[in-house]
């Protein structure tokens, strides 16, 4: 287990991690993206990452958003089901891409053309919203953030 990490020992970085959160929602709306594919961004990064204290966060957010317990239930399995639009599913393949970078960046993946179904500034938003997320699953499993029911 790593030990408890504390990054707002260290100001600077942790204001520029909530300005990159700021500035990649600005991104999602400037794009177009609908907020639930956010949400499903988010839930797939932090399903992938093994971030309680993110999925917990994400999914609630999403339920207030009006987003089914079904297609949240099947956001690790996104590809096997129809629940999700190609717009979704592009962004969900992109996002898994992007998370498993090390491993994904030469695997074999679902046939979806994501520059068919997302424009530039979608693809963009999309990245940047699968970074920073990732930044906050890191952030908040080495910081043992607390997820009590």
């Amino acid at each position: 287990m790593l030990p408890s990490v504390d990054l707002k020992l260290f100001p600077a970085v942790y204001e520029a991690q909530l300005a990159a959160e700021k500035a990649s929602q600005e991104a999602a709306e400037t794009a177009g993206l609908d907020p639930l594919l956010v949400d499903l961004v988010k839930v797939r990064a932090s399903q992938i990452n093994g971030c309680a204290y993110c999925l917990r966060m994400h999914t609630r957010d999403a339920l207030e958003k009006g987003e089914t317990t079904d297609r949240l239930a099947l956001v690790a399995a996104w590809w096997e089901s129809q629940y999700f639009t190609e717009q979704e599913r592009a962004a969900l393949l992109l996002t898994e891409r992007i998370t498993r970078i090390g491993e994904e960046h030469t695997a074999g993946s679902p046939s979806i053309d994501v520059a068919a179904v997302l424009d530039e500034k979608q693809v963009a938003a999309v990245t940047v919203l699968a970074i920073t997320i990732n930044t906050w699953n890191r952030i908040a499993i080495t910081s043992h953030y607390p997820v009590a029911p």
